[in-house]
């Protein structure tokens, strides 16, 4: 089955980097080099030496800019760069001594699939670094890594099972009031639409 090549953005630090990489991946098929706006299918690429304040700002317009799908080739990378890169939105990251021309192109490949890829060294550090997060921070607050606390968990169960406001109210020994306001908050904080988005929202998230 022969499909399209995936339309890919080069942003580099240098004009020296971006030719070499701009030359190892035009002869690729599977790969189509532009500057254009492709649209939802498309990957950015960007290869900087280091996480300083200019890389930064790059994936913040690239963040406002609506980049989806954005693959990072890093020469050096600490853990809090990694975790910041992660929430800017990066979706997998390279070495930039392991990118090699196949390798670039089957991460393109992955992220233009949706997939995201780290080496598994710095997956390691980001999930270290995630869990000291949940059970340094959040945890003692009764939050978890969604955003929720104990008591919103609670209340989104109760609502999963069809319970309405008087009886979540009674059963936690809440007021009306209180409910329909950890309700609204939830709707409000990750704009879902009603309850029963509320609902698929908690189940996607894992918390009920």
């Amino acid at each position: 089955m022969v499909t399209d090549p995936i339309p890919v953005v080069l942003h580099a630090m240098d004009v020296i980097t971006r030719a070499g990489v701009d030359a190892a991946l035009r002869a690729r098929p599977e790969i189509r080099l532009t500057t254009d706006d492709p649209g939802d299918r498309a990957v950015a690429l960007v290869v900087a030496e280091t996480w300083d304040t200019a890389t930064q700002a790059l994936f913040r317009r690239l963040q406002v800019q609506g980049s989806r799908r954005v693959v990072l080739v890093a020469g050096e990378i600490d853990n809090a760069q990694l975790l910041e890169a992660v929430a800017i939105g990066v979706a997998a990251v390279i070495r930039r001594a392991e990118a090699t021309p196949e390798t670039l192109v089957r991460v393109i490949e992955a992220t233009a699939a949706g997939d995201g890829s780290l080496p598994p060294d710095l997956l390691a550090r980001l999930l270290d670094r995630v869990s000291r997060l949940q059970r340094q921070v959040l945890n003692p607050r009764g939050w978890d890594l969604a955003g929720v606390s104990a008591r919103e968990a609670e209340v989104l169960r109760m609502v999963a099972e069809g319970m309405e406001t008087r009886e979540i109210a009674e059963q936690l020994c809440y007021s009306q009031r209180t409910v329909k306001g950890i309700l609204h908050d939830i709707t409000s904080r990750f704009q879902l639409r009603n309850r029963a988005h509320a609902v698929a929202f908690a189940l996607r998230e894992g918390l009920i």
